[in-house]
């Protein structure tokens, strides 16, 4: 996926202000933040939706999430914190590279709309 902004961050070709990094996955800090913390968690293997997972896909998806609880307790966030996943363009996925959003550092409500 030679177009996709997240891949090219995975692989080194685009900078980004990371946070945490390994061989499966990748967090860095959002440009566009919607709370004074907010960073992004993407798998390096480039997998469009929620929806285009696959089985074999599980322990990924399970990595994004204690990747997610990481980057939390890293960024100092003990008061509490959101992890969003947006699939789809009708719930708000802009880019077609899965993601996680761990948001805090703010007091949030529910709903969130």
């Amino acid at each position: 996926m030679s177009e996709c902004i997240f891949c090219a961050i995975a692989n080194g070709k685009i900078p980004a202000r990371k946070v945490l990094e390994n061989e499966d996955l990748v967090a860095f800090h959002d440009l566009n933040p919607a709370a004074p913390v907010h960073v992004l968690v993407i798998p390096r293997r480039h997998i469009a939706t929620l929806d285009d997972a696959q089985d074999a896909d599980t322990l990924l998806l399970g990595k994004m999430m204690r990747a997610a609880s990481e980057v939390a307790v890293s960024s100092g966030l003990s008061t509490g914190y959101r992890v969003v996943m947006n699939v789809q363009a009708g719930a708000g996925q802009s880019v077609f590279h899965v993601h996680l959003h761990v948001l805090g550092g703010r007091e949030f409500t529910w709903p969130p709309f």
